[in-house]
């Protein structure tokens, strides 16, 4: 096999397109008004570069135990290792090597982030081989993945992210994983793994429904009760002349709209198309979601950053 396609075969086996999870490590310094530092921006860079290779470190092993059942999937049989066209031995290797580099940066980084890493290499270890058998274990197993990755940023950095916030990513990432499993289930039946044996329509629904709901009341509160960390600029001073105590209002909370549409609009694809199997590609792909993403990201920049 040429080193091109043996080369493009292993980006896909790396899942590459999903690193774009781990961009909730700059959390901390987003919300610090840190972004555009460039000692915590670079902090924050190296914690998501070795995040992507503990990641992708996961989905590999993830390929290597699902490989029976994947071989059977009518859509994980043309994975790389599913199809044969990565082995199991050469996979092996790869999660050896991955894992001993991403261990050795980590540490080279500090001792704290060298301990988070490895709490979240071993989740994961632990996920691909036992807790995704298990029923609601799983989606909270997936949520607990995604609130290291925001801490990873918090201990890289040292910057603080608000408890309210931290529970938006808290509910947020539980409400992606039970639309991942609902959309499974509607695609692919009780088949599609283990645990979905367990799981019924109508607890997907109620699941679903109270982390949307959780989602959003977490991220209001953090809104309302969070003073805003704003440089002093010009347009503040100006803004501040005109309204009185003008950093102190809840400005924030301008922001929600953008979270309430785009959380309706990622249920929608659910529920219309059934496409929450695959959140990195809904996120990439949907105008519409892109839009309201985009329009909260512009929000927040302007409130932290500019006024």
């Amino acid at each position: 096999m040429k080193i091109r396609q043996k080369a493009e075969l292993l980006v896909r086996e790396l899942r590459v397109n999903q690193w774009i999870k781990n961009l909730i490590v700059f959390t901390a310094i987003i919300f610090s008004g840190e972004l555009f530092s460039p000692q915590h921006f670079l902090a924050s860079f190296w914690a998501f570069c070795i995040l992507c290779l503990l990641s992708s470190t996961s989905y590999v092993l993830n390929d290597i135990i699902d490989y029976p059942y994947d071989k059977k999937h009518p859509v994980k049989k043309y994975r790389p290792i599913a199809s044969g066209k990565i082995s199991i031995q050469e996979a092996t290797f790869i999660v050896f090597i991955m894992t001993i580099i991403s261990l050795l940066a980590s540490l080279l980084f500090s001792i704290q982030f060298f301990l988070l890493s490895l709490t979240f290499i071993l989740l994961h270890f632990f996920y691909s081989l036992y807790l995704k058998r298990y029923p609601i274990i799983d989606i909270f197993s997936i949520s607990l993945s995604f609130m290291i990755r925001a801490f990873s940023g918090v201990v890289a950095t040292g910057f603080h992210i608000p408890i309210w916030l931290m529970f938006t990513i808290f509910f947020g990432s539980l409400f992606v994983a039970t639309v991942k499993r609902d959309a499974e289930l509607l695609t692919h039946g009780s088949e599609a793994r283990i645990s979905m044996s367990f799981y019924k329509e109508h607890l997907l629904n109620f699941l679903t429904t109270t982390f949307a709901t959780s989602t959003i009341l977490a991220y209001s509160f953090y809104t309302y009760f969070e003073r805003l960390t704003t440089s002093q600029t010009e347009f503040t001073k100006f803004f501040t002349q005109i309204i009185p105590d003008f950093e102190a209002r809840k400005w924030m909370m301008l922001s929600i709209p953008f979270v309430v549409y785009g959380i309706a609009r990622y249920a929608q694809l659910l529920y219309d198309h059934a496409e929450g199997e695959r959140p990195e590609k809904i996120i990439t792909k949907d105008k519409p979601l892109i839009t309201a993403m985009g329009l909260w990201a512009l929000t927040v920049v302007l409130l932290l950053y500019i006024l």
